[in-house]
């Protein structure tokens, strides 16, 4: 009988606690005390890209949608490392196709790297070319998604591959 491997990671007290400055839809900033009381579930990428964060964004969207009105309590964060293309609209507007509970939020290169660095995520985007800005380019970024309770403290850290199963289990003690 072979032993599955878990991969949802307990972090608490090994990854500090929610704190950003961002811009959302409109503008706007935003901070982690916009989300004091909810569930966070946060993870990083960007809107154009082609595999894994929408697969990672359905996959969140269908773990709240199990939930059912106690989605109300867990907020879905997509932070974007590719702000030359994500502006905060188009990432709302990216993540409202996916969840109501979803947040898309992005900030200037500087903010974005000192979130990076704080959570130990890797990300590396190609220089749009000066001569040509409309031009594709490719962002890598890692993977993973990261829970906060209701106080903003880091609970799990989970493979963006994870079973809704598995999210879901991962999810519910931390509700009310």
């Amino acid at each position: 009988m072979g032993l599955a491997l878990a991969t949802v990671h307990p972090v608490r007290g090994f990854l500090p606690d929610l704190q950003f400055t961002l811009k959302g839809a409109g503008d706007v900033t935003v901070t982690q005390q916009d989300f004091s009381g909810k569930v966070v579930l946060m993870f990083f990428g960007y809107a154009s890209c082609p595999d894994i964060c929408p697969t990672t964004m359905a996959q969140l969207a269908q773990v709240t949608e199990a939930l059912g009105p106690a989605a109300e309590q867990v907020r879905i964060l997509f932070v974007s490392v590719d702000p030359h293309r994500d502006t905060p609209d188009i990432l709302q507007a990216y993540v409202d196709q996916f969840d109501p509970h979803a947040i898309g939020l992005t900030g200037d290169e500087k903010s974005i790297a000192a979130l990076a660095r704080r959570y130990r995520v890797a990300y590396q985007i190609q220089r749009p070319d000066p001569q040509n800005p409309d031009a594709p380019y490719e962002v890598a970024h890692s993977r993973g998604i990261y829970a906060f309770d209701q106080q903003g403290k880091a609970v799990w850290l989970a493979a963006d591959g994870e079973s809704q199963e598995e999210l879901l289990t991962a999810v519910k003690p931390l509700l009310h």
